[in-house]
């Protein structure tokens, strides 16, 4: 894969600072809307935010680990930037589009590449309403909340929450509730990516729910749907002895 042009963006942290200094100096670098793949130094987060940023533009981004976790990047390093760019492996992904109601009647829609969570606002417990594909799967789930997440997410959020890794094309999306209370042996679920879910919060009045799009937050829900965006499909770049398929796989077996 050739790319004669890129953009080298940076997280705010020191560490990813100084990296960007020095790859600005070592390479030739364009404008991000010039360019045909972005360089991204930071962690996950910062992935998550780059993704988002250049979700309409259908820039290709290789992430480059200068924070913390750092999953959905790759090791750092100062030379050979074309040539491992011009090797890398392409991983194309499918956000989730959230569409939001809250209690006052007003729609909000927003994209996820990780997740869709909704999470009770105060010290009650949200009760919510499950729907998948328009019939009822849980008439009444008493929790803390619950998530949809997607295969590249499925190693965040989801995983804390105890719900499944899903590899890279499975074709598949978790429902992971979180903190459940009741019913009491609910446990995730693996959906189709095609399906079409929607939570429905009972009493938001007095039980306030929130949802989430990675970092999207909408506050007192009434309704929130997901569903697989088929308008936006974001590409990352993976070195070949260290693509996401691989680490999600290896997730699975580590302690």
């Amino acid at each position: 894969m050739e790319f004669n042009t890129l953009a080298i963006t940076a997280a705010t942290n020191d560490e990813a600072q100084e990296a960007e200094k020095r790859l600005k100096a070592q390479y030739d670098h364009v404008a991000p809307e010039d360019a045909d793949v972005v360089v991204a130094l930071g962690g996950d987060g910062f992935m998550l935010e780059t993704l988002h940023q250049f979700m309409d533009s259908k820039k290709p981004i290789f992430g480059i680990n200068r924070g913390s976790v750092g999953f959905l990047m790759n090791e750092y390093q100062d030379n050979n930037l074309h040539e491992r760019i011009a090797k890398a492996k392409p991983v194309e992904l499918h956000p989730l589009r959230m569409t939001a109601t809250d209690i006052s009647g007003q729609e909000h829609t927003a994209l996820a590449v990780n997740e869709v969570s909704l999470l009770r606002e105060t010290r009650l417990a949200a009760k919510i309403r499950v729907l998948v594909d328009g019939i009822v799967r849980v008439e009444e789930m008493i929790c803390d909340g619950v998530l949809v997440s997607t295969p590249a997410g499925s190693t965040a959020y989801n995983l804390s929450a105890h719900g499944p890794i899903i590899p890279i094309g499975a074709g598949l999306l978790a429902l992971t509730p979180i903190s459940v209370f009741r019913p009491r042996r609910l446990t995730a679920a693996l959906l189709p990516q095609s399906s079409t879910v929607v939570f429905e919060v009972i009493t938001p009045e007095h039980r306030s729910v929130s949802a989430v799009a990675d970092f999207t937050e909408v506050r007192d829900v009434v309704r929130v749907q997901v569903q697989e965006s088929e308008s936006f499909t974001p590409t990352l770049l993976f070195d070949p002895e260290h693509n996401l398929e691989e680490r999600i796989i290896h997730e699975q077996f580590i302690s």
